[in-house]
């Protein structure tokens, strides 16, 4: 192998739905007369242009791992009032162009939540056959130069903030002790997404980082979380298990915040 191997870590595109990333050919108009058009439409070119700049900067990709929650489905908790096109093919066709963009030697995808990417189907096998992915699956182990990656989508969340990387120190444990009864490999580095928040733990020998999420506000969170959350994605650089580096990456959400309305 010549030089260490780069990876970069996303899930939570939430393609479809008016906050989550969009590429350029499904963007509502910036300059539209329509007030709620002319927000989302100025959210998602900013949201694109940093995306894709990011991917510029991080040429060459050697692997992608997608984490779940590609497509914003039919976003029945709005009554579908928050989506740019309730197709989830097209959804899927907007997932795809999101990947595409990292231009990356190999993408591996993991399914996300049934709500988003469907109860009697799974719409990402559609994407991850799009993108040429090399598996698709619900819980994965990516052996990358020695160091091996725990994928799945799902992690509990907390309304705390110091309780937030619980839950995947939990996880983490879990392996420890389904890999001694052979069910699992030992995994090094746990990558959760899921609850849109960036956070990360770990102590020698591992790390556990959940994973920001690629989708700015929406009305079901404003209505039922008071949390934080963080956009963006996160960088490794690998060269051995135990010769690795990681960062984030996150987008200033600054610009999108509300302002007060004046009485």
């Amino acid at each position: 192998m010549d030089g260490p191997r780069h990876v970069i870590a996303l899930g939570d595109t939430h393609c479809g739905h008016v906050a989550g990333l969009t590429p350029p050919k499904w963007q509502y108009r910036q300059e539209s007369d329509d007030v709620y058009l002319k927000h989302f439409g100025e959210m998602q070119h900013t949201m694109w242009a940093w995306y894709a700049n990011v991917c510029k900067s991080m040429q060459p990709v050697d692997v992608l791992i997608v984490n779940g929650d590609c497509i914003d489905g039919r976003g029945e908790a709005s009554g579908g009032t928050e989506l740019i096109t309730t197709d989830r093919r097209e959804q899927a066709l907007m997932a795809a162009e999101c990947i595409r963009e990292m231009h990356a030697k190999k993408v591996f995808m993991i399914y996300g939540t049934p709500y988003h990417t469907g109860k009697e189907e799974d719409w990402e096998a559609v994407v991850a056959s799009e993108v040429g992915a090399e598996k698709i699956g619900a819980h994965e182990w990516i052996d990358v130069a020695g160091l091996v990656f725990d994928a799945k989508h799902f992690v509990s969340g907390s309304i705390i903030p110091h309780g937030r990387h619980t839950a995947i120190s939990r996880d983490k444990l879990w392996n420890e002790l389904w890999s001694i009864r052979g069910g699992q490999p030992r995994a090094d580095v746990f990558l959760r997404s899921h609850v849109h928040y960036f956070n990360y733990a770990g102590e020698s020998g591992s790390l556990m980082v959940i994973l920001p999420c690629l989708q700015a506000w929406s009305k079901y969170g404003a209505k039922k979380h008071a949390g934080l959350i963080n956009v963006g994605l996160v960088e490794f650089s690998v060269t051995a298990k135990d010769d690795y580096t990681w960062r984030p990456h996150l987008l200033d959400v600054a610009a999108f915040a509300p302002q007060p309305v004046k009485a």
